[in-house]
């Protein structure tokens, strides 16, 4: 029986930062899967887990996180990728959604076993936490078509690595099995 939880990357973001104009094409495209997985994982059970950046802004908890970017020039990127009452939430300082999180703690009081990691960027917060989960013996799904990329070339490449290196399942959303 697998034990899956579907994590959430730093979707709930201002787009207000250097590679913005780069990435808000690519996470315009994978807003729908991701908004389509997040529905499923709620009517099938799965934790839904935001594991999200705070921008740097130490005292913010996670209401002030979402209202901010509520707020910015991007919020219909936001909005139908909200967390609800249900959503776990975890505030990351660096790219990985392990690094000095309570994350693993949380997965195993869920014994949760697999990943579903969607969101952004598919070369750098993905990538790096998917290599994190790999390394602690979690297995791995990356929906293709769920993730965000600032740069193709890269993503790519980023996808291939995870298939390869790290036993990662790599699909379309909707074959997505949880």
């Amino acid at each position: 029986m697998r034990n899956s939880a579907l994590i959430v990357v730093d979707m709930i973001n201002t787009y207000d930062h250097p590679d913005a104009d780069l990435l808000v094409p690519s996470a315009r495209s994978a807003l729908p899967h991701i908004a389509r997985l997040i529905a499923r994982a709620r009517s099938e059970d799965v934790p839904v887990i935001y594991a999200n950046d705070n921008f740097g802004e130490w005292r913010s908890h996670h209401g002030e996180i979402i209202e901010k970017t509520l707020a910015g020039k991007s919020a219909e990127l936001v909005e139908p990728v909200l967390p609800d009452s249900e959503s776990l939430f975890v505030v990351k300082a660096r790219h990985s959604i392990f690094y000095e999180t309570p994350l693993g703690y949380l997965l195993s009081q869920l014994g949760a076993d697999h990943l579903v990691l969607c969101g952004q960027v598919t070369e750098q917060c993905v990538l790096y936490s998917a290599l994190d989960a790999h390394i602690r013996h979690l297995r791995v799904t990356i929906p293709r078509d769920a993730v965000a990329h600032i740069h193709k070339d890269l993503a790519d490449a980023a996808l291939r690595m995870m298939e390869r290196n790290m036993g990662a399942t790599i699909c379309p959303a909707d074959d997505v099995s949880f």
